[in-house]
């Protein structure tokens, strides 16, 4: 019988005593585990009570991750072996074959523990950056300098990224790298600028821990990775799909045989697929559905914006109120310039009727942004 047991994922360089463990995830033949941070009492309680492990599991899984949903209780997406294996040698046929990898992600995470996976698979060791205390991009270039050839990659979320271009030698390194993966959360469009003009090799990758993380590239499925539009929402296919949640066996994402039916918006055009947001962070104002990461595309190009959320917050004529919450770029950019700039690619409903000022955008996960929070905070 399978169990699912506790795998406790330090961060730093004691993660490399995980290596053995985590080629054993990918031989299949041991019990499941649930990652969970060995230095964090409390995420740790979080993820055990919501996912017993020391519980039976059904055979042939090897891995629960848990989600960074937007609701406060984790689904813990079961992976099998084979689902792991498929991820990791379609990632390494996309970005040109097997190489050594650079770890600067919480490792428990799906992103970072791909890292993980992948340096087995590959038979390469990581080079790890200890983030337990926060991303600091002048890390990169000596971490990045012991990597071993001949081919290197990393992965990164945004936040990271925005940091790392505003170090000169975190840049020169990063764009020595054959590739480094983007995602977790979705990229403004001049930060991909600026990086494609260092030099950084950049490729956004789409997908989650319910399909072994990243399965899109720059909008186009990895090998045997599926597709499928329904109603304007993402559905994701293919032999990396976790086989459900722990749990959870009528769960409506994992309804339909061989499919995951995402929260997300989209759209596929001339093969390539693009995600427009998340259909349960929808604001309804004015009798008008609002996607904040629309109104945050049409923002984030301002001179004085660096980043910026969008959120809708209860109003009683409106229903809902768009609310922008910005990191500043030097001037502080005012309400009015703001919903003019937007009213340039959206309609004036959907432009932010109130503005927050703010030093940083509060995460949740490996680097998305938390609207509960700012709700709850500006409400």
């Amino acid at each position: 019988m399978n169990t699912l047991r506790t795998l406790p994922v330090p961060q730093g360089e004691a993660v490399l005593g995980l290596m053995p463990r985590i080629a054993q995830i990918l031989d299949g033949n041991y019990d499941a585990v649930l990652p969970v941070p060995a230095a964090d009492i409390r995420e740790t309680a979080r993820l055990t009570d919501a996912l017993h492990p020391n519980e039976a599991i059904e055979d042939g899984i090897s891995l629960v991750v848990a989600t960074s949903g937007t609701t406060g209780t984790p689904k813990g997406a079961m992976l099998r072996a084979d689902a792991l294996r498929a991820s990791g040698e379609a990632t390494h046929e996309r970005l040109g074959g097997p190489g050594s990898w650079l770890l600067v992600l919480p490792p428990h995470h799906i992103a970072g523990m791909q890292v993980l996976l992948r340096s087995a698979l590959a038979e390469t060791e990581p080079v790890i950056v200890d983030v337990s205390e926060g991303f600091s991009p002048a890390t990169l270039s000596v971490a990045i300098a012991s990597m071993s050839g001949p081919r290197r990659y990393t992965s990164l979320v945004p936040t990271q990224l925005v940091k790392a271009l505003g170090n000169p030698g975190a840049v020169e390194a990063l764009a020595s790298l054959d590739a480094v993966l983007l995602g977790g959360a979705a990229t403004p469009a001049p930060v991909l600028e600026q990086a494609t003009a260092a030099g950084i090799t950049v490729v956004r990758t789409y997908g989650m821990s319910e399909t072994a993380g990243g399965c899109v590239y720059d909008g186009i499925p990895l090998a045997g990775a599926r597709i499928r539009i329904d109603d304007g929402r993402v559905l994701l296919g293919g032999p990396m799909l976790a086989s459900g949640y722990r749990g959870l066996p009528d769960h409506p994402a994992f309804t339909e045989p061989g499919w995951f039916r995402t929260d997300d918006a989209g759209s596929v055009i001339d093969g390539i697929l693009r995600i427009s947001g998340r259909l349960d962070e929808a604001i309804s104002t004015g009798g008008l559905t609002v996607v904040p990461q629309v109104v945050e595309a049409a923002l984030i190009d301002h001179p004085s914006v660096r980043e910026c959320a969008v959120i809708g917050v209860s109003d009683p004529r409106l229903g809902q109120r768009v609310v922008a919450v910005v990191v500043p770029e030097g001037a502080l950019p005012t309400l009015d310039e703001l919903r003019s700039h937007a009213q340039r690619t959206v309609d004036a409903t959907a432009a932010p009727r109130e503005l927050f000022i703010v030093d940083a955008l509060p995460l949740r996960g490996p680097g998305k942004v938390d609207r509960a929070a700012l709700v709850a905070r500006f409400s």
